[in-house]
Formats: structure tokens, sequence, C-alpha cells
């Protein structure tokens, strides 16, 4: 590893090399707290496997999301479930992973396409 090259922390937290707040387990994937949780209930799911991002692999993408999915339908909240893919789209961990982003009304969380 060059000395410029910095490990992947999703990998390293997959790995169990790095203290993360683990609240599911699957063979292929894992779901953790964020650091800095957007709205209360904020997971991130991720895939053992290092992916770029979303558009990388399609079938380990297919098989988080359905992680996140199964997660989130277990949970009976409303939810933004959002993937980025690139810098333009904010993303900034090129690990794929997959925010589940529990909402209520009047949380105060706006996306660009909220209407209010």
């Amino acid at each position: 590893m060059s000395s410029t090259h910095q490990p992947c922390v999703f990998c390293e937290i997959a790995a169990g090399r790095s203290p993360a707040t683990v609240v599911r387990r699957w063979a292929d994937a894992l779901a953790i707290v964020p650091l800095n949780p957007v709205t209360d209930g904020h997971l991130l799911v991720i895939p053992h496997q290092h992916v770029t991002n979303a558009a990388t692999a399609p079938l380990v993408t297919a098989t988080t999301v359905m992680h996140a999915a199964s997660l989130l339908a277990e949970s009976g909240r409303q939810a933004n479930l959002i993937a980025n893919v690139g810098p333009d789209a904010t993303q900034t961990v090129f690990h794929l992973h997959w925010h589940i982003v529990p909402r209520t009304a009047g949380d105060g969380l706006r996306l660009p396409w909220s209407a209010n």
C-alpha cells in the first residue's frame, strides 16, 4: 500500500477493524449508525465487498438495497432511501452505501425536491 493510499473506512468497519454501531449484520452487508445522523434512526447499509458506488456493480447494489428495503419495511417508518453516486452527487465516502433516512412531518430536513 502506498503512503498516499488511505484505507476505506467502510471496508475497515466491515472487516471489524474500525468501530461502528452495528444494528444488523447479513452475510454480505451490515447496517450501521452514521457518525452524524441527519434524523433519528438514520442508518447506512454497506456491502462487505468494496464497491465504489451504486453504479459500479449492479448485483451488489441490488443486494445491498434489498437489505436496506427489508430493514426499512421492518421499521414501518416513512423514509428516504438514498445512494449518492459520485462527488457531484455529494458522495464523500467512495464505498457503496444506502442511506435510510426516516422522516416525519415537520422534521425540518429539506431536500432539493421538497415542496415545502
